[in-house]
């Protein structure tokens, strides 16, 4: 059973926390002890109406204030699909949130309020879902049960956003009308949408194609873990443990062990401790190769045909999460993968307005929740793929020298 990951966005109040609260409830994925927990806190319960924010509002300034802070997940599953859900908060000062949330998701559900319509923070997400290139996007128009299930007010909301989505090219773009505090249109087709002919939320979830989303043609193998047990029965035994992050890997392949630029082949590959001839992504495997070359945690198999590439110098795009203001000439370590090396950030080129996309040149620093563009080299040759053709292999996190706290979030040109 596959796993699809997404990210709900929007306003503040537009819903998320109910909608997810919603989709648990719904689909029956709460807990006896967690329903009459939230009974309990419910403020509406005079009237016998559950909060399901409370299901992800888990912090306690979340609930006294009635908005999302942290980036809740929570898991679910249906018998078609298993589910984990990020919900992002909808503030300005919690961007950085939301891009940690997106940025393993394979689709963005971007809650739209009925009643206002697209507004500033309905764009500002929407170009968060475009720089980091999530495949799927659903214009989830919510409270339609405040503006009496009106068709017209849907219609003008989809013109509008259909504008947004055009301007940032995104891709496979759905819109679902919904109530998520009455449950219209989340599991079930409601008979309130009487003029509308489209799915549910759920079984839209239920059954996007998620196959085609993986480059099966670029092949990427992070090393993790060098397994040497050095026990008698396994005395020459030497395997390569991994996540093949995009591509196929099949008995005999040749290959090159990146940066050094070594060569060899595949001797063996092993899934659960039985070979098997091809594994592709995203499975874990141990790979074994025909000759015994020097490779380490943090380097990349791959094949001879498609390299990635080989730089100790490249633009990102960066999203900054350090209470600590960015300037250039600061010091970090890069990790991308396994793979961790000293870096210095050499210059900032630009800093994104995430509100029109207009750049800002050459800023004197970056502050919480910036987006900028800059220039990072390392100490050593690292390997990789622009974000915007492999999103697995062109991703990356600037990590503080002395706290070991991410500070970065990097997008590699």
């Amino acid at each position: 059973m596959d796993i699809l990951r997404f990210i709900t966005a929007g306003s503040v109040d537009d819903g998320k926390s109910t909608l997810i609260g919603r989709l648990l409830y719904d689909s029956k994925s709460i807990l006896i002890d967690q329903l009459l927990a939230i009974e309990k806190q419910s403020k509406n319960k005079e009237e016998g109406e559950i909060d399901l924010a409370l299901l992800t509002d888990g912090l306690r300034a979340e609930r006294e204030q009635g908005i999302t802070i942290d980036v809740a997940y929570k898991y679910f599953s249906t018998p078609k699909r298993k589910f984990i859900i990020a919900d992002a908060p909808g503030h300005i000062q919690y961007t950085r949130n939301m891009v940690t949330g997106a940025s393993n998701s394979e689709m963005a559900i971007i809650l739209v309020d009925a009643r206002n319509g697209v507004v500033e923070q309905t764009r500002r997400h929407s170009i968060i879902t475009s720089l980091l290139n999530i495949p799927h996007v659903v214009v989830a128009i919510n409270k339609m049960d405040l503006v009496d299930y009106s068709e017209d007010v849907y219609n003008n909301i989809v013109i509008d956003f259909e504008e947004v989505a055009k301007s940032l090219a995104l891709k496979d773009v759905k819109y679902i009308p919904i109530s998520a505090l009455n449950g219209d249109n989340i599991v079930e087709r409601s008979e309130n949408f009487s003029w509308y002919e489209g799915e549910s939320l759920l079984h839209h979830l239920e059954n996007i194609e998620l196959e085609s989303d993986i480059n099966l043609t670029d092949a990427r193998f992070s090393v993790q873990y060098v397994i040497r047990p050095q026990v008698t029965e396994l005395h020459d035994y030497r395997g390569y443990a991994g996540k093949i992050i995009s591509g196929i890997y099949r008995k005999g392949d040749k290959i090159i062990v990146q940066p050094s630029g070594l060569e060899s082949s595949i001797k063996a590959i092993e899934i659960g401790g039985k070979e098997i001839n091809e594994a592709f992504a995203p499975q874990s495997v141990v790979l074994h190769l025909e000759d015994d070359i020097d490779v380490s945690r943090g380097d990349m198999i791959v094949h001879r045909d498609h390299p990635p590439a080989i730089e100790q110098e490249f633009d990102v795009l960066l999203c900054w999460m350090g209470n600590k203001p960015l300037v250039a000439g600061n010091k970090y370590f890069l990790q991308i993968n396994s793979k961790v090396v000293r870096s210095v950030v050499k210059e900032i080129d630009y800093k994104l307005n995430v509100n029109t996309l207009q750049k800002e040149y050459a800023p004197k620093k970056a502050e919480l929740n910036d987006i900028i563009k800059a220039t990072i080299k390392t100490a050593s040759p690292v390997a990789f793929d622009s974000y915007k053709k492999l999103r697995e292999n062109g991703g990356a996190i600037l990590i503080d020298e002395t706290s070991c706290v991410t500070v970065g979030a990097c997008m590699i040109q």
